[in-house]
């Protein structure tokens, strides 16, 4: 990316995973980045070290005027920075990205325009309705119902635009919805046409309400529906009945606390997503370097008289492999010794470096893995990798079977203060939590410590799930009841043992 430039990017409507590789890749490499009110939080933790300035606008607030925006587009890339200007959407359609790239082009900045998915196309996708269709549409039009600045707002457009298209997608148009379905009726179009308000659209907080012309503003007010929201009128939004896909998912809506370290939870908030959830990111506890990384060094400079090195996590594989080319040695030094693993996810770690393990226990627990290393009659001298404080099992069992085990702490977990946790609490007392996510016994720890002496009363109010059977037993040990446990022991296993519980 050129110095002393401007992207118009745009961020997608609602699911952050929507935006498009280019955009991210643009995000990414931003110094500083102006975005939306409708832009989604999670892209913005794609760029960490970039100045983040909202200029979101919302009606009835106050709000910067476009002049400011563009007049801080030319400022900092001016300043020779990588500026993004982060829009929901696509930048041109109903954004002011025109606008934007004019005054660029007039003050001589250099920009690049990155496209999005427009709300309306993903909207009414997520809400599954196809806004043409080979027999119920072949025509659809996009308009904005809100006002443009020195235009008095008039009826006889829609009257004139009523038959003119088989469907119509309005953005904006909340405020005057009476008056646009009146309008499209004393145009012609039939006040039985079936039409859909769609808020919301593509997130965990979308919201349909169904209706036709005539009736659509009277529900949308009973069901207290504003803006953000994206009104489909036609035959087409009668698919809905046999397309709806995304709002009819066992989590759809649910709010699932995720308290594990931030490394950890942008994957497990993704999967999340993917199921129609909202993560609630919370992180409890920190990966630190353990207290004496030297350690580290000087078993790399025997590495050769282990006969087996075991990974539980994939922490400790990431850990271990950075201190290791941290010393200059890359993945040759493995060469020696079987390597033995945890479950895939550890595995999947081990392959990012080009690695594949000798043994991968089959249940994803340690005391599957130590028997399966006993049973190779070759574990004379055994190197964990591990967490400064983890589970004994593993190198017990090991010890028992007549190894001579040696832990090299590589991490350590740490907890971490909790910003807001009044608000975390609030939530859980009144029921604003669906369900939490206990992936390790020191997040067990960790909730439990943070949450304080009523904590098992604040967890009651919820549902518990335990990534697996170590995780479990942790909980157990606080008086903690856990209905559901992952198996096979991963996030994507909890996250199905969550849909059959929700679902029954």
């Amino acid at each position: 990316m050129k110095p002393g430039r401007v992207w118009l990017v745009g961020a997608g409507p609602g699911d952050p995973g929507l935006i498009t590789v280019r955009g991210l890749e643009v995000l990414q490499q931003a110094e500083v980045v102006l975005h939306d009110a409708l832009a989604h939080p999670a892209l913005l933790q794609e760029c960490p070290t970039a100045e983040l300035i909202n200029v979101g606008k919302r009606y009835g607030r106050l709000n910067p005027p476009q002049d400011l925006i563009t007049e801080q587009l030319i400022h900092y890339a001016r300043e020779g920075k990588r500026v993004v200007r982060l829009k929901g959407g696509d930048p041109l359609l109903f954004a002011r990205g025109g606008e934007e790239a004019l005054a660029l082009a007039e003050a001589g900045i250099s920009f690049e325009i990155v496209p999005g998915i427009s709300s309306p196309v993903a909207t009414s996708a997520y809400a599954g309705i196809a806004l043409t269709h080979r027999e119920l549409s072949s025509s659809v039009t996009f308009i904005t119902g809100s006002d443009r600045e020195g235009v008095e707002w008039s009826p006889e457009s829609w009257k004139r635009l009523a038959t003119a298209t088989d469907t119509l997608c309005i953005l904006m148009g909340m405020r005057r919805i009476e008056a646009i379905m009146q309008a499209l009726v004393e145009g012609g179009r039939s006040p039985t046409t079936p039409c859909a308000v769609v808020h919301w659209g593509a997130r965990p907080e979308q919201r349909v309400v169904m209706g036709s012309v005539g009736t659509i503003a009277e529900r949308v007010r009973e069901a207290n529906v504003a803006n953000p929201s994206v009104i489909v009128v036609g035959d087409v939004v009668a698919l809905r009945q046999k397309m709806r896909w995304y709002d009819n998912q066992p989590l759809f809506g649910r709010r699932i606390l995720v308290p594990r370290a931030l490394e950890q939870a942008e994957a497990t908030a993704r999967a999340i997503r993917v199921r129609g959830a909202e993560p609630v990111v919370v992180p409890l506890i920190g990966i630190h370097e353990p207290p004496h990384p030297e350690a580290i060094d000087a078993t790399l400079s025997r590495i050769g008289t282990y006969d087996w090195i075991l990974f539980t996590s994939a922490n400790g594989v990431e850990r271990f492999m950075s201190r290791c080319f941290a010393c200059g040695r890359d993945v040759r030094a493995l060469a020696g010794p079987k390597l033995g693993v945890v479950g895939q996810k550890t595995e999947a770690s081990l392959n990012r470096f080009s690695v594949t393990p000798d043994l991968v226990a089959k249940s994803f627990v340690g005391e599957d893995l130590a028997r399966a290393v006993l049973a190779e009659g070759s574990a004379r001298r055994v190197l964990i990798p591990r967490a400064l404080v983890a589970n004994e099992t593993l190198p017990g069992l090991l010890r028992a079977g007549g190894a001579e085990v040696e832990i090299l702490p590589v991490y350590e977990t740490r907890p971490v203060p909790v910003e807001n946790l009044h608000v975390l609490r609030a939530e859980l007392l009144v029921g604003k939590i669906d369900a939490i996510f206990l992936t390790s016994g020191s997040v067990v720890d960790s909730l439990v410590e943070a949450l304080g002496a009523d904590a098992l009363d604040l967890l009651n109010h919820t549902t518990l799930g335990a990534i697996g059977p170590v995780t479990l037993e942790r909980a157990r040990s606080y008086g903690l009841s856990v209905p559901v446990v992952a198996s096979p022991h991963t996030v994507d296993a909890l996250l199905d043992a969550l849909e059959q519980h929700f679902g029954s």
